[in-house]
């Protein structure tokens, strides 16, 4: 008998959708895995745009739901298993800092990277949907100070989400590092999960980059 809490998801090896990954890990899902293969443009082939017309990872389908952008899908799937604990109760009082936390990494966070990145002014104040960089960071880092998570000891879907943004656009130097960054980084990277879904991740990535290789060689 099928589990009718299985999902199907949509994933592409060092990409956003790594998060999602983690979190399926940590959530004990039950999930099927469909690579897409980004160099091979996978991702704009039909099959996949009719999951998402937008051709972006990470996507799900549950039954007849299909759920695309990173914050509902974090949301929809740790409440999907509340068991794991990973999304505070409609009635807990954490739930608005909560949603507030996973809707800001999409609607304030990444826009001021990107911003950042390309040199771009925000533009005016009230038009802008996260005011300033530095305001943003500063949010980001009085938060992380309650630690060790963003909710104090509580771990949640919310942390996979920021942690794993974390990690990369600290790599890649998108975001400056300060202490409070890079421990609660490397404190997120030992959970077993997150070990699991990086090894998952690099096999992913390293199968796909043989198949492109073999097509091109």
């Amino acid at each position: 008998m099928t589990n009718p809490r299985r999902v199907t998801f949509y994933h592409a090896p060092r990409t956003r959708a790594s998060g999602v990954l983690t979190l399926l890990e940590e959530l004990g899902a039950d999930y099927e895995l469909r690579t897409l293969d980004m160099k091979a443009g996978t991702h704009r082939a039909r099959d996949f745009l009719s999951v998402n017309p937008l051709g972006k990872v990470p996507a799900i389908v549950h039954g007849d739901a299909v759920v695309t952008e990173q914050a509902a899908i974090y949301i929809y799937l740790a409440d999907l298993y509340p068991e794991a604990k990973l999304s505070p109760a409609l009635d807990d009082p954490l739930r608005g800092p909560y949603l507030r936390w996973l809707v800001l990494y999409g609607s304030s966070f990444e826009p001021a990277i990107v911003d950042r990145a390309m040199e771009r002014d925000p533009g005016p104040q009230a038009m802008s949907p996260y005011g300033s960089y530095d305001a943003v960071m500063d949010l980001l880092t009085a938060q992380l100070r309650k630690g060790p998570y963003l909710f104090g000891k509580r771990f949640t879907a919310a942390d996979i989400l920021w942690a794993t943004a974390l990690a990369w656009t600290t790599q890649f130097k998108l975001v400056p590092p300060n202490l409070e960054l890079l421990r609660y980084v490397e404190r997120f990277r030992t959970r077993s999960a997150v070990v699991r879904a990086e090894a998952i991740d690099e096999r992913l990535h390293r199968q796909v980059e043989g198949e492109f290789e073999h097509r091109t060689g």
